[in-house]
């Protein structure tokens, strides 16, 4: 399970150093995609299969899946971080996410996300400037 946030810098070749504590968790090789809030999302490789599972289930009759499979898989690059625990992240990607030098990189569960820190700070702030109605949400959810 991932969790915490780490400041870290993406360096001139575009490389992302893995926070130090999931190194080894991460040493067999990770798949780098889009995210939905303008993120990058990182996977273990047995995260990526279980959720490529639940992809293959979608109705592909529904131009909504169709979409969204396009969106995640062919913007997907998998990659093994290096001995430093480097992973190189594609151009492409860090021009989606607007990832320069410095980055928040965020445990979320089953994934690390890697965040523009003005964007983080933004969505944070978003998420702070109402919890009444965060928690209203997260009661309709089923969590609080």
């Amino acid at each position: 399970m991932f969790f915490g946030r780490f400041e870290h810098v993406i360096d001139d070749k575009g490389r992302l150093t893995i926070p130090a504590k999931y190194r080894t968790t991460l040493s067999p090789g990770v798949v780098v995609t889009r995210g939905i809030d303008h993120c990058l999302y990182i996977y273990p490789l047995s995260e990526w299969d279980q959720f490529a599972d639940k992809v293959r289930q979608l109705p592909l009759t529904k131009s909504d899946a169709r979409a969204f499979v396009r969106l995640v898989f062919a913007e997907a690059s998998d990659c093994t971080p290096d001995r430093q625990g480097r992973i190189l992240i594609p151009s492409y990607l860090r021009e989606y996410a607007d990832l320069h030098a410095d980055v928040v990189v965020v445990g979320c569960q089953n994934r690390l996300e890697v965040w523009n820190p003005e964007t983080w700070r933004e969505d944070r702030s978003r998420l702070e400037q109402d919890p009444e109605a965060l928690a209203e949400k997260l009661s309709d959810l089923g969590i609080l």
